[in-house]
């Protein structure tokens, strides 16, 4: 039994290869899309991650706490054609709670409760200072101020990141954070911040944790940057051969440089879903504190609260790391642009600042002279502020409200969940479309407690080199693009996976999303998968005469 058919030339699947594979897969979704509405398929595209729940308590919470906010406004000016006044300070911790006993049955109205007694009883925030920033931010009708976050806010959200990135190990300090639109944003403001505070210039050595999410693999070869790039490959594997995903001493050894100034990393890993092993986080720590004590690290963590106990970087490093999370994935909620800056409030950045030539500090202080009297005391984090807004606008920076609002409510509704009863759920759900994926391919899963089943990288040379032999693996090199099964299964069964080389992984790899399909749709997966790599081996013995 030869190949079937596929319309995608040879040619063109070397063309596309040279895409990111999240513009690549607008190709194969195109194909996806014509295979669909040929035949009874239904298109699955399992290449965003994009996930299909979401958390409802803390919405509800945030539309309730609109209801309350839209009655204060009504208080202090009578409503006319939908114009109303705007929330009072005086007395709205009182009027909160009458509120609150009045709907005490309505959804969010339990959490809401909650968030106002744990600002009391944890913080010991000015009841109506609380309750009118809340009103007023629900309802969106300031500017932000402080512009990083607001003043009630930024605490909540630090127990937050302090429970979920640092293990609920609060003896490692203060962090700043700076509320942002989004991981993407953070990326963004920390990559043209660096450049602008001249701790990073054109052609720099960086370091890369790879694979890795794309932008940070194309961001550096931007004009701008022309960074100098040391890649740090996920080598680990089993004894038996099978991928850990994890860093072995020599990769990490590569951190010893001093020529390196930053360590881009994420963790856990995107696409191969792993954290970082505490092995891992002890070496670097070792070779921070030894080898390069000014090494930068910005660490993006947004997978994080899919791994028990997770550490971050923040956590090990706390004085040399930037932690970048977003909400998105954790709560559903990536149309909200959810997404914190973490710095420690004693940190490398600061001191590399100050450290810098006079000349230098010169032009800094020139740059940030509009918004503050003293600019050389201004920190990294709130230099970082301004340059969102090239400064001249320093003045209007910061999160809308409103979302500042809702992260608060998620963050809240994290930190009273006292049993883990939403992570325990999220988890298992994700795990669930893991195994149902990987019990219908032909090698078994990987038990692994640092693994996220956020996403599942499967190497196809492996699979094919270990189930079929060597001779076949070199066959299928020599007569197929890595991107040919994705052709594959995009034009056969309307399925959309990514490209694994394009994530700097093993080039015959793809990526799986566990997050943004039906669960019986990993069956069909796995299923689809295993198929075309039979049709493969079918073709292999029919032209080698091999059996």
């Amino acid at each position: 039994m030869g190949l079937s058919y596929i319309k995608t030339t040879v040619a063109e699947q070397r063309a596309l290869q040279k895409l990111s594979p999240f513009e690549l897969k607008d190709t194969l979704i195109s194909l996806a899309q014509q295979t669909a509405q040929k035949s009874i398929e239904v298109m699955l595209n399992a290449g965003r991650g994009n996930p299909n729940w979401t958390a409802s308590t803390p919405r509800e919470a945030f539309f309730l706490l609109g209801q309350f906010g839209i009655a204060e406004c009504r208080r202090n000016m009578r409503e006319e054609h939908g114009f109303t006044g705007v929330p009072e300070k005086s007395g709205i911790a009182d009027r909160f709670k009458s509120f609150l006993a009045l709907h005490k049955d309505a959804p969010g109205a339990a959490l809401l409760q909650q968030a106002y007694l744990y600002g009391q009883n944890v913080h010991q925030f000015n009841d109506d200072a609380f309750v009118f920033e809340l009103a007023e931010s629900v309802i969106g009708n300031e500017y932000p101020v402080p512009g990083r976050m607001l003043a009630h806010m930024e605490p909540i959200v630090h127990d937050y990141i302090v429970q979920e990135m640092c293990g609920g190990e609060k003896s490692k300090g203060k962090f700043d954070l700076f509320a942002v639109e989004g991981g993407t944003a953070a990326m963004c403001y920390i990559f043209d911040s660096l450049m602008q505070n001249k701790l990073l210039k054109q052609g720099s050595k960086i370091a890369l944790m790879v694979p890795v999410f794309t932008p940070y693999l194309e961001i550096p070869e931007l004009d701008r940057y022309q960074f100098e790039v040391v890649y740090i490959n996920a080598k680990g594997e089993t004894k038996e051969g099978r991928h850990t995903w994890q860093y072995p001493d020599e990769e990490l050894e590569k951190l010893k440089d001093p020529g390196i100034r930053v360590l881009f990393c994420v963790n856990p890993s995107n696409p191969p879903s792993r954290a970082l092993a505490p092995a891992a986080l002890d070496k670097l720590a070792k070779i921070v504190k030894k080898d390069n004590p000014h090494l930068m690290i910005v660490t993006d963590d947004v997978y994080g609260t899919f791994v028990n106990g997770f550490r971050s970087l923040l956590s090990k490093i706390p004085y040399n790391t930037i932690c970048v999370y977003s909400f998105s994935k954790y709560f559903g909620c990536t149309g909200w642009r959810l997404g914190v800056i973490a710095i420690h409030e004693d940190n490398i950045f600061d001191e590399q600042i100050a450290a810098l030539p006079a000349a230098a500090k010169k032009d800094l202080a020139k740059r940030y002279s509009t918004t503050t009297l003293h600019p050389e005391k201004m920190k990294f984090i709130d230099r970082m502020v301004a340059d969102s807004r090239q400064v001249a606008l320093n003045h209007t920076a910061g999160l809308s409200l409103p979302q500042q609002t809702q992260m608060t409510l998620f963050s809240l509704f994290a930190l009273l969940d006292k049993e883990n009863n939403y992570k325990q759920v999220a988890q298992a759900l994700v795990h669930k479309r893991l195994k149902l994926l990987w019990d219908k391919l032909e090698q078994p899963q990987l038990d692994d407690p640092l693994n996220t089943g956020y996403y599942a990288e499967i190497d196809i040379a492996s699979w094919a080199s270990k189930i079929y032999g060597d001779d076949f693996l070199k066959w299928l090199q020599k007569k197929m693009q890595p991107t040919d099964i994705l052709f594959r299964l995009a034009e056969k069964t309307a399925i959309v996976l990514l490209n694994g080389g394009g994530f700097a992984g093993p080039e015959w790899s793809v990526r799986v999303s566990l997050a943004n399909l039906p669960t019986d749709a990993y069956t069909l997966i796995g299923e689809s998968l295993t198929e075309i790599m039979h049709e493969y081996v079918s073709a292999y013995k029919e032209e080698t005469g091999k059996k």
